[in-house]
Parts: C-alpha cells; sequence; structure tokens
C-alpha cells in the first residue's frame, strides 16, 4: 500500500511540475531610449527597477543591449509562473509609491523611453531550464529570431528538438532558451526566438563555422527540407541575429 501511495505522489508531482511549466511566461521587453537619455535609463533600472521588480515578485532573467548600437536599446527578459501572475505583479509595481516616486523624479527633464515592445513567450519543449546567475568569464549572448515559412514553425521546432540545440552544444555554444510566441501574440504561428551564449563573437563565427560545416547538421537540414517541402525559414528576414552585451545589473552576464 506504501508503495502505491509513494507512486501516486510521484505521478502527482510530476504532474504539477509539467502544469506548472505549461503555465509559466516570458516576457522580452524592449525599450527604445529616448534621444541622449540612455545612461539616465540604466541609472534608474540600477538604482530603483531591479529592487522593485524583485519586491513584487518579478522574476528577472537578464538585461543587455546591443553590442553594435549600446545606446539604442535596452532589452530584458523577464519571468512569471502564469500570465494572470505577471498581470498581478506589475499592477502592485505600477501602483507602488517608490516606483511612482522614482519614476516621476527620473522623468522632470522629459521621457527616457521613446518605444516599449513587450511580447510574451512560452518555453518550447526542448528549451533548458534558465539558469540566472553570473559565471567565471563574461559572455557574448546572441538572440536569433526566426520566422518560419507557411505552415512550417511544427517542423522548424522539431529540427532544433532533434538536432540543432546537441549540435550547438557540441560546436562549444551555449543554449540559454528557445521560445515560441504565446498564442495570442501577433507571429505566434511562425516565430521561434532564441538565446545563446559564447565565449566571444569571434568564438561565435568559429562555432558557427563548424555547426554548418558539420555532416550532421546538413543531413538533419537536407532531410528536414525534404519532409517539409523547402525551406524551414522564410526567404526575407527568416532569421535574425542580434549580439548582446549584458549591463553591470544584469542577474546574468
Amino acid at each position: 500500500m506504501s508503495k502505491l501511495l509513494t507512486l501516486l505522489a510521484m505521478t502527482s508531482a510530476l504532474t504539477a511540475t509539467a502544469a506548472d511549466k505549461e503555465a509559466r511566461v516570458y516576457e522580452m521587453r524592449t525599450y527604445t531610449a529616448s534621444p541622449g537619455k540612455m545612461e539616465a535609463l540604466h541609472q534608474r533600472f540600477r538604482d530603483h527597477t531591479v529592487k522593485l521588480f524583485a519586491k513584487h515578485g518579478i522574476e528577472q532573467i537578464g538585461y543587455w543591449v546591443p553590442m553594435d548600437a549600446p545606446e539604442s536599446k535596452l532589452i530584458f527578459v523577464l519571468g512569471y509562473a502564469s500570465r494572470a501572475a505577471r498581470e498581478q505583479a506589475w499592477k502592485s509595481f505600477l501602483a507602488d509609491p517608490q516606483w511612482q516616486a522614482a519614476f516621476k523624479e527620473s522623468e522632470k527633464n522629459g521621457s527616457l523611453v521613446a518605444k516599449v515592445e513587450n511580447p510574451f513567450l512560452i518555453a518550447t519543449d526542448y528549451s533548458p531550464a534558465i539558469k540566472v546567475g553570473p559565471v567565471k568569464n563574461p559572455r557574448a549572448f546572441e538572440l536569433r529570431t526566426y520566422t518560419a515559412s507557411p505552415g512550417n514553425l511544427g517542423h522548424l521546432n522539431a529540427r532544433f528538438r532533434d538536432h540543432t540545440v546537441a549540435l550547438f552544444a557540441k560546436h562549444g555554444m551555449t543554449n540559454l532558451a528557445y521560445w515560441n510566441l504565446m498564442p495570442d501574440q501577433k507571429g505566434a504561428a511562425e516565430t521561434l526566438v532564441y538565446l545563446l551564449a559564447h565565449e566571444s563573437r569571434e568564438a561565435a563565427a568559429k562555432s558557427f563555422k563548424g555547426f554548418r560545416e558539420d555532416p550532421a547538421w546538413m543531413k538533419a537540414r537536407t532531410e528536414s527540407e525534404q519532409k517539409a517541402g523547402g525551406s524551414l525559414t522564410a526567404a526575407k528576414n527568416g532569421v535574425v541575429s542580434l549580439f548582446l552585451k549584458p549591463t553591470d545589473y544584469s542577474p546574468t552576464k
């Protein structure tokens, strides 16, 4: 009897874990800074926003700026137990007197942000558990966005699940996270977003060269495209890569 109860308890725990993972939501926020306001925006995050996000239960994955244009955008990823939890957390954050005071003071000479984009994401079934925290040596991060050709997002995810992720690791890349857009988001039927880490930008180029020349990749690509009837990514802007560097207040470096 005790063995049966133990088995039932284990099954229940696994079911709960799977349900929690399925409900979990990520938000990728991109702030385009107003001209000349990027340092003030960083200062507000450094001195106020990061602490207040934590206070209101908002998980912070990382904060980055583009390597080639660090004064233009701030990109960060947040995590929540569910979409409902996200709405509640932001409601309490925005109503916090500390935030309201910090926001008002920081914007007395004009708005710090010209544009905000914030798509909601869900982890793919092959995405690794996200490991938040610094590492011994600084890394170069790469945000890659794939637009699948019509009807081929499932095939694209399958290729990553069965081949690409393992081959990236084989060639020295660190797989951090893979996401699809939530079903209610624009482009959900065609978008895959993922984040890699490299020792450096030069190391990334070397890794991708080795990956693209790997017979295992060439075979997987050929077979997947034959099965799908053509390329799995759109002809125009099918693959977009953006190299990022972490901010000094990012929990992941």
